[in-house]
């Protein structure tokens, strides 16, 4: 009820002139940037990146933007398996660091592929619960099966290749370990009958 006597009507047409005055522009046309946090994230395109670029960190860079730290994470494993890897293709199967290194990358990559599964397998209505709150639910459909089976592909083979190139090292480095001492003691027996 209004003291003044005026209609319900004039006051609200007030407020509105009011709102309008403090506000010149109109919501659709101001120029505010996007907000890339709250932005919809596709369960297909996260599942893409984490195939394509995955072990750099890019599937969480896209869902938890440039402050998540687990992102930061993802490129120095990588880069130091990459080394490792160009060490064994420079120096050979001999060089230590390269049979160290290089397993790294395969884990780096294995998980990638692990993760593009988890994003591409993630129920509907779970994904849009937890990456795009408050928005309108999406249905993926069948976009996100052709990323998953790729990276059950990429990610058994190069899993299973690390295992192997792994396990074929470390035995080779514990034979080399075990036969020292004989070579040593084989080594001393010939110079003393010498």
């Amino acid at each position: 009820m209004l003291l003044d006597g005026g209609s319900h009507a004039q006051h609200q047409d007030a407020a509105s002139f009011h709102l309008r005055a403090s506000n010149p522009r109109p919501a659709a046309l101001s120029h505010a940037k996007p907000d890339l946090m709250h932005a919809t994230k596709s369960k297909t395109w996260a599942a893409w990146l984490a195939v394509i670029g995955g072990s750099f960190g890019l599937h969480r860079f896209y869902l938890h933007g440039p402050r998540d730290a687990w992102a930061w994470l993802h490129p120095v494993p990588t880069a130091l398996g990459l080394v490792g890897v160009q060490r064994l293709r420079s120096i050979g199967q001999d060089d230590a660091w390269a049979w160290v290194l290089t397993p790294i990358l395969g884990l780096m990559i294995s998980q990638a592929m692990l993760f593009a599964i988890i994003f591409a397998l993630t129920a509907d209505t779970r994904w849009n619960t937890r990456h795009n709150p408050g928005q309108p639910g999406s249905t993926t459909g069948w976009g996100p099966i052709f990323p998953a089976a790729l990276a059950l592909l990429l990610g058994g083979a190069v899993l299973m290749g690390t295992v192997a190139y792994s396990g074929q090292k470390f035995f080779e480095w514990q034979l080399d370990k075990a036969t020292a001492p004989q070579q040593k003691s084989s080594q001393k027996i010939s110079q003393l009958t010498a």
